[in-house]
């Protein structure tokens, strides 16, 4: 600091007071010593810095996987949008969605220096009396059913639903058949629960609920089973990439998409355009709920920022060529 002193011509705390952002600094006196920084590779010490200020400026990202286009999407937003705040992300992914992995995750939080966390996983593993969150360290939550207890950002995973289910029943279909996700998704289990109270609403009966595991060979294997349901005209698959399975078992089995069967997504995945047919689906904005993410994150690290909320990011209809009115009854 005394080298970038000497040669921008100015004091030592003048040097300390751009490096850490402070304003009152005349424009061109700073930019003396921001290009007496740069002659010199001089870099402010970031833990220094930290001590001082009390902060880290890094935000923490808990995740039991990144296999699944909405985490990986809502990841990197969540990376894009910090930046842009000034701030980094450290990733700590969790093996295995267990209590002890949770709680690991955790533990070595204390370890590395982060003023918050963002955790995309299932919430009742955050319930666990064993996990104890670090003094401090405040807490968003992303896709998950927390409730009052964490802030929380989500696609509103009831509405797209209710939106899908309305549209086949619109093009006349009597009921709507359900691909979903695995049983321990809360996201899974939102869509399944609001497939069948728009059914139910609509005066329609719900048909046998089929599930995946969210890959495409799962929707694969469903779909050879809903395939010899003849009854079934319209399918809401839980995500694009079981939609995509579905697909080829309807194909195989000889039921024609959408002449003889509807079939709706949910996410709309870069590569849904190019299903064969395109896929209706419904849209989410996974780099709106990355930006709310660490906008939440933010408002919970000031003084006044303890006030807990849920924030629902909406979903909208991309209509494809997958869905059409079902077949003429014969």
């Amino acid at each position: 600091m005394a080298d970038v002193a000497r040669l921008a011509g100015v004091s030592s705390q003048t040097v300390s007071r751009v490096s850490n952002g402070y304003a009152g600094v005349n424009e061109e006196t700073r930019q003396q010593v921001l290009a007496a920084m740069a002659e010199l590779g001089y870099r402010p010490n970031s833990a220094a810095r930290a001590l001082k200020r009390g902060e880290f400026r890094t935000i923490g990202v808990i995740t039991f996987t990144l296999s699944t286009t909405g985490n990986v999407r809502t990841l990197e937003a969540i990376a894009t949008s910090a930046a842009e705040e000034g701030y980094a992300v450290t990733l700590l992914p969790v093996a295995v969605p267990t209590t002890d992995e949770v709680r690991g995750a955790f533990s070595r939080l204390e370890e590395l220096a982060v003023d918050a966390v963002i955790v995309i996983m299932e919430v009742h593993l955050l319930d666990a009396a064993t996990v104890k969150l670090p003094p401090h360290v405040q807490v968003v939550v992303v896709d998950s059913d927390a409730g009052d207890h964490y802030t929380v950002v989500d696609t509103d995973q009831a509405g797209g639903t209710r939106t899908a289910v309305q549209h086949l029943l619109d093009l006349g279909h009597r009921t709507v058949w359900h691909l979903g996700g695995p049983e321990g998704s809360f996201a899974a289990q939102r869509r399944a629960d609001a497939w069948r109270a728009a059914l139910t609403e609509a005066g329609r009966t719900p048909p046998p609920l089929v599930r995946g595991d969210w890959s495409a060979e799962s929707g694969y294997r469903a779909g050879l089973e809903l395939a010899a349901q003849q009854e079934c005209t319209a399918v809401f698959a839980a995500n694009d990439q079981m939609a995509l399975g579905l697909l080829r078992a309807l194909h195989e089995r000889g039921r024609r998409v959408p002449e003889d069967v509807s079939v709706i997504g949910f996410d709309d995945i870069p590569e849904a355009s190019s299903f064969l047919p395109p896929l209706t689906t419904l849209h989410q904005d996974f780099a709106e709920v990355g930006r709310l993410c660490v906008q939440a994150v933010l408002r919970t690290m000031r003084p006044d920022g303890s006030e807990r909320g849920t924030t629902l990011v909406p979903t909208r209809l991309v209509l494809r060529d997958s869905t059409a009115p079902p077949p003429p009854a014969g």
